[in-house]
């Protein structure tokens, strides 16, 4: 897949789930009679618009973010006490306040299972071995590579089928390519180089790839080209039983992503983060080509753990997200007076300051990985 295609298809993600994300606060905020004045598609400058009612929808030439504008949300006099003043954020109650701002959170979690159920329903899936009869189209895939290994320096690509293995006289095909006997092979016989032949879109490709030691990931001592390899085949997953099936993977799944970024900021705090595990825009570029290379369902999937990860990272009580602006409604409400409109603004302004700069930090990783690779 073209580099263009895939940033077609990572702004397409990106417009989606911000779609979603804010489409939440405008439809609650709308519910409650809250003032929406604009809902854009990107940041500035404008490059087309339109008003319906009293909203201006935007579409902007920055196609990495969007906004709603509700009046009041960031207050000032007018909206505190202007003509107006009874249909402003700052001016309703706590609990509706609350609900606006958990809206975006709730509707990328609900976004997310929408996908998880439309991939189940006749999606692609790990499976523990050719016997297994629930499963069809069974075959060998590449999943992952390690930067600078020997596969990656050879071509092998994420998404590419593996059809054959050898190694000297043992040659490993159809049900007896599994992940576990080619790792047996390879770490047995150290001295000869691995013959792996793919499917690449359709096409048959052979490498002779020579193992080495010190592949990250992959014990001291032990040889290794510097992959993983699935089981994957086609599952097809009633549409009812998807229902209850896709609860519980979004469930595992939003568990999974709490924890791994509840460890990045504790490593952070402690003054060690791990920028390897976490991705920017550049980043994301490559997960999604990664991901594209294995079909639609596979994007749906990947597009549905970025929608958790985007209502996760929401949630979080910190300046300028929504959790940030929850939290200074939990603190109004328990003083029983307003946050002075100064002080909530400039706290969100720094912590919108601090966002982008770790924004900058995790690019810049993303680079490093990239030049590596």
């Amino acid at each position: 897949m073209s580099l263009l295609l895939t940033i077609i298809i990572f702004l397409i993600i990106l417009a989606a789930l911000i779609v979603v994300h804010e489409f939440g606060h405008f439809v609650v905020a709308k519910l409650f009679g809250i003032r929406v004045d604009e809902f854009a598609l990107g940041f500035p400058p404008r490059l087309f618009s339109f008003t319906k009612g009293e909203t201006t929808y935007s579409l902007n030439a920055i196609p990495f973010g969007g906004y709603v504008s509700i009046f009041g949300e960031n207050p000032d006099d007018e909206a505190m006490i202007g003509p107006d003043s009874g249909r402003s954020f700052v001016n309703k109650s706590k609990w509706i306040q609350v609900a606006v701002l958990l809206a975006g959170i709730f509707f990328n979690i609900l976004f997310a299972y929408v996908l998880s159920v439309a991939g189940l329903t006749n999606g692609l899936q790990p499976t523990d071995s050719y016997s297994d009869t629930s499963v069809k189209n069974i075959h060998l895939a590449l999943t992952e590579i390690s930067a600078d290994s020997p596969a990656a320096k050879a071509g092998l690509q994420v998404g590419d089928t593996v059809t054959t293995v050898s190694v000297g006289s043992t040659v490993l095909t159809g049900t007896t390519l599994t992940p576990e006997a080619i790792s047996a092979i390879i770490s047995t016989d150290t001295t000869q180089p691995v013959v792996v032949s793919v499917l690449d879109s359709g096409t048959t490709k052979t490498f002779s790839i020579t193992p080495v030691a010190g592949v990250s990931g992959v014990a001291t001592g032990k040889v290794a080209i510097g992959v993983t390899m699935s089981l994957l085949g086609t599952v097809h997953t009633p549409f009812f039983l998807s229902l209850w099936q896709g609860a519980k993977l979004t469930w595992i799944e939003l568990q999974a992503v709490v924890v791994g970024l509840y460890t990045f900021f504790v490593q952070i705090f402690i003054g060690h983060p791990d920028f390897s595990q976490v991705s920017g825009p550049i980043g994301i570029v490559g997960q999604v080509g990664d991901a594209s290379r294995f079909g639609l369902l596979y994007v749906l999937s990947f597009t549905a753990l970025i929608s958790l990860n985007l209502a996760v990272i929401n949630l979080i009580p910190f300046p300028a997200l929504d959790g940030g602006r929850i939290f200074f409604v939990i603190i109004e409400a328990i003083k029983g007076s307003p946050i002075k409109p100064k002080v909530a603004n400039t706290f969100n302004a720094v912590g919108f300051c601090i966002l982008i700069l770790l924004m900058l930090v995790v690019t810049y990783q993303d680079i490093v990985k990239l030049i590596i690779k």
